[in-house]
């Protein structure tokens, strides 16, 4: 079993990628398992520009393949944002809590057909040698009125899937990876995985 370096310390979105990525012969292993303390600076204007500045640098620092992604929150009434700062919307120490009054507020006046919005997730592979891959995903809905549900995690709460009436936040895991961005884009480099070169 070949070991893959997902490039994060979240809990969560290491666990969303084992379960996508069970039947593979991946050993997953985030930065706290192999105790790689080395903090990539997002400096890039896209999301893939960022998963590959990741991939790459944390592929070079472990010598390793790895697994590093982008996502965030893409509202269309506020022009994109958060989009690519999604994680530092409002300020790196600001909480989620806070985050969501921020938007809720901005959107106050926008009518529930214009609160359209998009989860976008870009993962990159890569390889020590330079060899690099990019997966895509999306998931569309809206924002809704007030965060709901104990589920999920960053914007979760506040982002509503038309179809089941429910957010992010209230959906079980199974239900989430399978609409998910991220699911989206794992399932595709999920595909890239399976056919990945042997070292």
């Amino acid at each position: 079993m070949r070991a893959l370096l997902v490039a994060t310390t979240n809990r969560h979105k290491l666990d969303e990628y084992r379960a996508i990525f069970s039947d593979l012969p991946f050993q997953l292993l985030s930065l706290k398992d192999i105790q790689l303390d080395l903090d990539v600076e997002e400096t890039g204007t896209t999301f893939a520009a960022n998963a590959t500045l990741k991939a790459l640098i944390y592929a070079q620092a472990s010598n390793m393949l790895v697994l590093a992604d982008d996502s965030g929150l893409e509202i269309d009434a506020l022009n994109g944002e958060p989009g690519v700062y999604s994680a530092r919307f409002a300020g790196e120490q600001t909480s989620y809590a806070e985050r969501f009054r921020i938007i809720l507020e901005r959107l106050r006046d926008v009518p529930a057909a214009r609160r359209t919005a998009r989860f976008r997730c870009v993962i990159a592979l890569a390889e020590p040698s330079g060899l690099l891959r990019l997966a895509e995903g999306t998931m569309e809905g809206l924002i809704a009125d007030a965060p709901r549900g104990e589920h999920g995690f960053g914007y979760d709460p506040i982002f509503l899937v038309p179809d089941l009436h429910k957010t992010n936040a209230e959906l079980s895991a199974e239900q989430k990876n399978a609409l998910s961005h991220r699911g989206a884009a794992a399932r595709r480099a999920r595909q890239l995985l399976a056919t990945w070169p042997q070292m």
